[in-house]
C-alpha cells in the first residue's frame, strides 16, 4: 500500500480493537439508507473519534461517489483503507455487510416457510406501503439537491421518459455519463453541481503506487469477482439459475451509479418482467425488508436472488438453493466495490481536478433522480392498484392502473407513512415499524 497523507494529524492512530468495535457498531446501526448511514459514519469517524478530518471524509465521499455500487459501503471501506490499509478497509466493509446479510438471509427463509401466515402477510402489506413513500421521499429529496438548470431537469425528464420505452438501464447511464463529459469540455458551467464544489483544497495528495502493483491488485480482485461465475458457466451452463444470477448480478455491480434507488428500477425490470425469478409485490417486500435490516439498501439483490433460486432448486431443497444464491449475489454484487476502492483510491486526487469528470457525475445524478421516479411510479402502480393496463405509445409501454381497482387500505398506509417521513422527526426505522404493524393489524381483520 502506498504512504498516505495523515487522515487526521491530531489523532492518534486506531488500534485494530478499536477498529473492529466501531465498524462493528457502525454496521449494526446501519439503518435507513446511504444518507442516514453516512451519516453514522460521520458521527463516529469524525466527530467522536476524531479518526478522520472533516476534509477527508468529504473527500472519501465525494470519490464514492464517482464509483458504480454503493456509496455509502465504499464510503466505509475507504475509510477503514485510510486508516489501516487494505486490512482495515475489508474489515470495515464486511463489518458494514454482515448485519444486513444475516439479517435478510433469515427473513428470505421465513418468506419461502412462513410467507403464507396472515400475520406475515399482514407485515408485507405494511413494508409495500412504507416503500413506496421511501422511494417517493428519495426521489424528491435527490431531486431538489441535483436538478438546479434546465439541462439536469432535461436528463431526468429523458431518463424517467427513456425506461418507459423501455430502454436499458445500462444505456441510459452511459449516455448521460457520455453527455456530460462532452458538456464538461465545451460547456461546464451548464452542469455545475454540487459535485463541482472543491472540499479538499487542504489535502495533500497521495503518491501514486508503482504500476505493477495496482495491475496486481486489479488481477487479484477481477479473478475473486468473476473466477465464481466462470465456474458456473461452465460447470451448470448459462441457462441455469445460479449461472444466470451471477452473470445478471454481476453486471449490476457496474451500472449502479447513483445509489440503490437507482438500480432497482433496472433490477425490477429485468427480475420481474425478464427472469420472473420474482413478483412485483415479492420485489416490494424485499424491498421493505432491506429497509429494515442494517447494512446497504442493495442487500435487496440477496432477496431477489433466494427467491429465484428457491423457485427452481433442482436437485437442492428450495432453502438451501436459496441459501447458495444469497451467498452468490452478494459476493458478485460487493467484491467489485472492494476492487475500485483498493484499485482506483490511491489516484483519486487527480480525479477531482478534471470538470469533465464532475460534470459527468452531475449528469448521471441528474439522470438518476428520473431513473428513481421509474421505480416510484412502478410502485405505485403495482401497490395500490390490483389490476392495470398496458399503453402502447410507440416504443412506449406504459403500464397504466385502473382506477376502479385501487386498493384504498393501502393508499391510506402509503399516505401516512409519507406524512411521518415528511412532517415527523422519528427515525425512519420507527415509521416503517408503525405502519407495518398498522398493516399487520389490517390483515388481521380482513385477511
Amino acid at each position: 500500500m502506498p504512504d498516505l497523507p495523515s487522515p487526521n494529524a491530531s489523532a492518534p492512530s486506531p488500534t485494530w480493537r478499536e477498529l473492529f468495535s466501531t465498524f462493528a457498531g457502525i454496521g449494526l446501526a446501519s439503518f435507513g439508507g446511504p444518507t442516514a448511514q453516512i451519516a453514522v459514519m460521520h458521527r463516529e469517524l469524525v466527530e467522536r473519534r476524531g479518526w478522520l478530518s472533516e476534509p477527508r471524509f468529504m473527500h472519501a465521499l465525494n470519490f464514492c461517489m464517482l464509483l458504480p455500487g454503493p456509496e455509502a459501503m465504499q464510503l466505509v471501506t475507504y475509510s477503514g483503507w485510510l486508516l489501516r490499509g487494505v486490512a482495515g478497509g475489508l474489515l470495515a466493509g464486511v463489518l458494514f455487510i454482515a448485519p444486513g446479510f444475516v439479517a435478510l438471509l433469515a427473513l428470505s427463509i421465513l418468506y419461502v416457510t412462513a410467507g403464507q401466515t396472515t400475520a406475515f402477510q399482514g407485515l408485507l402489506f405494511g413494508l409495500q406501503a412504507a416503500v413506496l413513500a421511501l422511494v417517493v421521499q428519495a426521489a424528491m429529496r435527490i431531486g431538489r439537491r441535483m436538478l438546479r438548470g434546465w439541462l439536469p431537469v432535461l436528463l431526468a425528464s429523458a431518463a424517467f421518459a427513456s425506461l418507459l420505452a423501455a430502454a436499458p438501464f445500462p444505456a441510459v447511464i452511459a449516455a448521460a455519463a457520455g453527455i456530460g463529459l462532452l458538456v464538461g469540455k465545451l460547456r461546464p458551467a451548464l452542469l455545475a453541481g454540487p459535485h463541482a464544489a472543491d472540499h479538499n483544497a487542504d489535502l495533500a495528495d497521495p503518491p501514486p503506487p508503482p504500476l505493477l502493483r495496482t495491475i496486481t491488485t486489479a488481477a487479484v480482485w477481477t479473478t475473486l469477482w468473476l473466477g465464481p461465475l466462470l465456474a458456473l458457466l461452465l460447470w451448470l451452463g448459462p441457462s441455469n439459475v445460479f449461472s444466470a444470477q451471477a452473470v445478471f448480478f454481476s453486471k449490476t455491480a457496474l451500472v449502479t451509479f447513483g445509489g440503490a434507488y437507482a438500480v432497482l428500477a433496472y433490477v425490477a425490470q429485468q427480475a420481474v418482467e425478464v427472469y420472473q425469478w420474482v413478483t412485483p409485490e415479492q420485489m416490494l417486500a424485499g424491498m421493505g425488508m432491506a429497509e429494515t435490516t442494517p447494512g446497504p439498501l442493495i442487500m435487496v439483490l440477496q432477496f431477489v436472488a433466494f427467491l429465484g433460486a428457491a423457485a427452481q432448486p433442482g436437485p437442492l431443497t428450495p432453502v438451501t438453493a436459496g441459501v447458495l444464491a444469497s451467498v452468490l449475489a452478494t459476493w458478485v454484487t460487493f467484491v467489485p466495490s472492494f476492487m475500485f476502492i483498493f484499485v482506483a483510491a490511491p489516484y483519486v486526487e487527480a480525479l477531482r481536478r478534471r470538470p469533465a469528470l464532475t460534470c459527468m457525475l452531475t449528469a448521471i445524478t441528474s439522470a438518476v433522480v428520473g431513473i428513481i421516479l421509474s421505480l416510484a411510479a412502478w410502485f405505485a402502480v403495482h401497490t395500490l392498484f390490483a389490476a392495470t393496463t398496458v399503453l402502447t405509445l410507440g416504443p412506449m409501454r406504459v403500464h397504466l392502473p385502473q382506477w376502479t381497482s385501487v386498493n384504498l387500505p393501502a393508499l391510506l398506509l402509503a399516505l401516512l407513512a409519507g406524512l411521518l417521513l415528511w412532517r415527523s422527526r422519528f427515525h425512519v426505522l420507527l415509521i416503517i415499524l408503525i405502519v407495518v404493524a398498522l398493516g399487520v393489524f389490517w390483515r388481521s381483520l380482513a385477511p
